[in-house]
């Protein structure tokens, strides 16, 4: 078997937190805190959960733009956790990202042409000209007219300054895609649009992804598996097909209840959870969302489960899934 284009294992983050003149760390955030998960060539992996769950923390660790705490990131097998920085050059160009803020996320001052192309500067040795014909080449990949490069990034509408993010991150031919929420924050009508073009991208140039976002919708038309992530822990994984239609972990089955349904008619039972999510620098005992579990029982407030593989192959940390 090939190995995964992208593996972490038990990957944390404690964020410390520091007080008084001499700067003393008194406690830790813990926001990301033993996550697991591998993702096969040509996947895409997305990672579900509500605001500061520790989504985006894990994306940016894979990219290794935040250090982890612990764990270990692999890229092709290769364990580049700690790499140092010239020895994590060759790997740098396997994997990109693509942000969630198309307005914050491309320069102003440069062309539409030198953003795409900076990182073909930065790691090829390309004539102007043939940085040029590569960069009108990636224009037209994703639905850019190639006269659009002497354009600023202020001239084009959100969700063409989307598809110059995807140029980008195309650039250096990867193999993994990090998207952080790509779509959020371009109209509903556009979403489609860009998700078309990654799935599209996906098929002729056989990417991995890892696709963070709240938006079931959007996760249900893109993800082939569906990790979901509470307080910093994965609590459930297993294709799309199998959340959608049989979800198991309480939690799960709250966030897909949640969700709106195409149909208007269509009826689901809503399951709403009560109360706050608990701070990540003090995270209850047992397993974190038994303050909030409507099954919960006394071995959920003593016992953290662990993330066993069910007989269908899924991946559930629940006491009450046997």
């Amino acid at each position: 078997m090939t190995a995964p284009a992208l593996e972490v294992r038990e990957l944390k983050k404690h964020f410390p937190v520091q007080k008084g003149l001499l700067k003393r760390t008194v406690a830790h955030v813990k926001a990301v805190d033993g996550v697991s998960f591998a993702i096969r060539p040509g996947e895409t992996l997305c990672l579900v959960g509500e605001s500061g769950c520790g989504k985006s923390t894990v994306a940016k660790m894979a990219l290794r733009l935040i250090e982890p705490s612990g764990g270990a990131i692999l890229l092709d097998g290769k364990d580049v956790t700690g790499l140092e920085a010239k020895a994590m050059r060759p790997y740098r160009r396997r994997i990109q990202m693509v942000f969630q803020d198309p307005y914050a996320s491309l320069n102003p001052r440069m062309t539409a042409g030198r953003i795409v192309g900076e990182p073909l500067e930065n790691f090829e040795d390309y004539s102007t000209k043939v940085r040029e014909e590569r960069v009108a080449r990636l224009f037209e990949k994703v639905g850019l007219r190639p006269d659009a490069m002497r354009r600023y990034a202020f001239e084009f509408s959100g969700g063409q300054r989307q598809r110059l993010g995807i140029a980008r991150a195309l650039a250096l031919e990867p193999a993994v895609i990090v998207a952080d929420e790509p779509v959020s924050a371009l109209d509903v009508s556009v979403q489609a649009q860009v998700l078309n073009l990654l799935m599209d991208l996906q098929e002729e140039f056989g990417l991995s992804y890892l696709f963070v976002s709240h938006d079931l919708g959007v996760v249900e038309h893109i993800g082939h598996t569906i990790a979901v992530m509470y307080l910093g822990k994965i609590v459930e994984i297993a294709p799309k097909e199998t959340i959608f239609a049989d979800p198991q972990h309480p939690y799960t089955k709250a966030l897909i209840s949640a969700a709106p349904l195409p149909d208007p008619r269509a009826k689901r039972e809503r399951i709403v959870i009560q109360g706050d999510v608990p701070s990540p620098m003090n995270p209850p005992p047992g397993c974190a969302f038994h303050t909030r579990c409507p099954f919960a029982v006394d071995r959920c407030k003593v016992e953290t489960p662990a993330l066993l593989t069910k007989p269908d192959g899924r991946q559930v940390a629940c006491h009450l899934v046997a």
